[in-house]
């Protein structure tokens, strides 16, 4: 389920929302609402953005600038969507295949009207018929340009309907809480990674993949103390960190609850380390505030495991390494890197 807020955060999103639905001109209606529930509720970091970025001259959004929003950033993408995409495309092949097809038909009779002049040409007395060939060459001209034109809207609408689907297939691989990768697109990247290694890299260390595994230190305290909004805002605030040091080809991703995952392809474990080291001091001299108050908890800290892939092993072999160097750390007393040895 998208929305697995309580009761209770549920109605707090809801008074916050209402206060943003009245300052602009849109309706009051389940698009408009959806638009505002996931904005204060930070769950939707693609639509934070572009309603941060509209709302930037203070010029009220209107209910076609919400519902453009809505398809954008919420929609999910259903079978319904990728039918109608699947119609669109055959739409515009059928469109190409009669306009081909009328160019087709004015080339045959084009032809046909050249056939005649030559035959009549070798009777005695003959005369070309000058208007016929003109007639024939100017609808021969207007099918091609016909079919010139068709081809560019064509091309246009294809264009339109490939961002479509990239957008579709992106947001299918991303976290609704974070705006991070996803378990899905997780494994994605990792497989797509493993796939690209070659025998060469087989014998160079520093051609290897490192993983960090990271996990938010007594996260149940957290939401037991402050309450769960507060510990979505704490999950989001470590993914904005490990957004901010990311890199390249380098993928962040929410691996499940408060656990993370940053895959870090042509990096030395000793590159690895560092940057987990970096990370963790980050995230250890930050302070989070309460929503609506100057107040700030005790700090967040996060534990985390460092492993390099080794040449043939698994998958679930590579990622269990890391894991186990993450509890390594955790029962060290937390808030600590542990790298494990290939």
């Amino acid at each position: 389920m998208k929305y697995s807020h309580s009761k209770t955060e549920s109605a707090e999103y809801l008074r916050l929302a209402l206060p943003l639905m009245s300052k602009h001109d849109a309706p009051f209606h389940p698009i408009s609402y959806a638009v505002w529930y996931e904005y204060v509720a930070g769950m939707n970091r693609s639509l934070n953005t572009a309603v941060d970025a509209l709302s930037t001259h203070g010029i009220p959004l209107t209910g076609k600038d919400v519902e453009a929003l809505f398809n954008r950033h919420i929609a999910d993408v259903t079978s319904e969507t990728a039918s109608s995409i699947t119609q669109e495309f055959h739409r515009i092949i059928s469109g190409v295949a009669v306009s081909t097809g009328q160019v087709a038909k004015e080339a045959d009779h084009f032809g046909q009207t050249l056939l005649d002049i030559e035959k009549n040409s070798a009777l005695p007395g003959a005369t070309i018929d000058i208007k016929a060939l003109i007639t024939s060459t100017q609808a021969m001209q207007a099918s091609t340009n016909s079919l010139k034109a068709k081809l560019a809207e064509s091309q246009r609408e294809i264009e339109s309907l490939r961002e479509e689907v990239t957008r579709a297939r992106d947001a299918s691989l991303l976290d609704a809480l974070t705006g991070l990768t996803n378990r899905g697109g997780f494994d994605q990247a990792l497989n797509s990674c493993l796939d690209s290694l070659t025998s060469e890299d087989a014998n160079d260390p520093t051609a290897q993949p490192c993983l960090l595994m990271c996990d938010i230190d007594h996260f149940k305290a957290v939401n037991d103390t402050y309450g769960h909004l507060f510990g979505d805002k704490v999950i989001r605030a470590i993914a904005k960190v490990l957004s901010d040091h990311v890199k390249g080809r380098d993928t962040a991703a929410r691996y499940g609850g408060e656990e993370f995952v940053v895959l870090l392809p042509n990096t030395p474990l000793e590159g690895a380390h560092a940057l987990a080291e970096k990370i963790r001091r980050t995230i250890e001299g930050g302070r989070i505030k309460k929503g609506g108050s100057e107040d700030v908890t005790a700090k967040v800290t996060i534990s985390l495991g460092v492993a390099r892939y080794v040449p043939d092993e698994s998958i679930v072999s590579f990622i269990d390494r890391a894991d186990k160097a993450l509890y390594t750390a955790k029962h060290m007393g937390r808030n600590q890197v542990c790298v494990v040895s290939a």
